[in-house]
């Protein structure tokens, strides 16, 4: 039946996407055009959360399967910014207009969304600029690190770091991924070992993946996509780079809620 609608030129839609598990077996099965996320799971995620993470991940699946992405019951315009950041090809809600009898105008949230775009970008944009003015720091705080490392210096020469505020620790890798040495943390104006961690292989993570392709040859700081960390429960990125001749890897764990 799917079939006929699509060789008489229908577009096909799922609506409240996300607001069952039987969901994924219809989006499996439809192949649809259109998803419109759930009103309730789309509001929730736009507070943050793990709510927030499900209809990111939900919004990457339905652009790899070329879907557009409909997101309902936008009322604020942070919910504006979260459909946005979700690729959300169409947004409806109160942000824009109550619901009338008659149709408006097919030009008349031109320039109110403009502005509201406007914003968002500017939004991004400096969260761009955060970013970049953090690289420069990882950067320096990395020859720091690398230097100490290489001297085989005690933890009580290693620099104090209250610059870096983002910092959460640092610790040594071989080539292959495995922890050579205790993760150590920048806590109460001193620096504290965990050792709990030593011969963990860390490889299987996918910002190795991204160092190993990226950072071997030209030693280049490479920096992670961000991430839930499991244990803590934060959002964090991971820096590396390679040092030692190649030989070693000094991984930086950043928190990523200031970015």
């Amino acid at each position: 039946m799917v079939a006929r609608y699509r060789q008489a030129g229908a577009r096909i839609a799922i609506d409240d996407f996300g607001a069952g598990y039987s969901q994924l077996d219809r989006v499996l099965a439809l192949q649809p055009d259109i998803l419109k996320l759930d009103m309730r799971l789309f509001q929730a995620a736009a507070r943050g959360g793990p709510s927030s993470d499900v209809v990111k991940a939900l919004a990457q699946m339905a652009e790899k399967t070329g879907c557009w992405i409909i997101a309902e019951g936008v009322e604020t315009e942070a919910e504006l910014d979260f459909a946005l950041e979700c690729g959300s090809r169409y947004v409806q809600g109160f942000l824009f207009a109550q619901a009338e009898q008659q149709f408006y105008p097919s030009d008349a949230f031109v320039q109110p969304f403009a502005r509201l775009r406007e914003r968002y970008v500017r939004h991004k944009l400096a969260e761009r600029n955060r970013l970049m003015r953090m690289r420069l720091q990882l950067a320096e705080l990395m020859n720091l690190l690398q230097a100490w490392a290489q001297a085989q210096a005690p933890i009580s020469q290693l620099p104090r770091v209250e610059a870096f505020p983002w910092l959460l620790r640092f610790y040594q890798c071989d080539r292959h991924g495995t922890q050579l040495t205790p993760n150590l943390e920048w806590r109460h104006n001193s620096w504290q070992a965990d050792s709990s961690y030593v011969g963990h292989n860390w490889s299987w993570r996918p910002y190795f993946y991204h160092l190993l392709a990226e950072g071997w040859e030209e030693r280049r700081l490479t920096l992670s996509n961000t991430y839930r960390d499991a244990t803590s429960n934060q959002y964090c990125l991971t820096a590396g780079q390679f040092f030692d001749n190649g030989q070693r890897l000094l991984l930086i764990d950043i928190d990523a809620a200031g970015l």
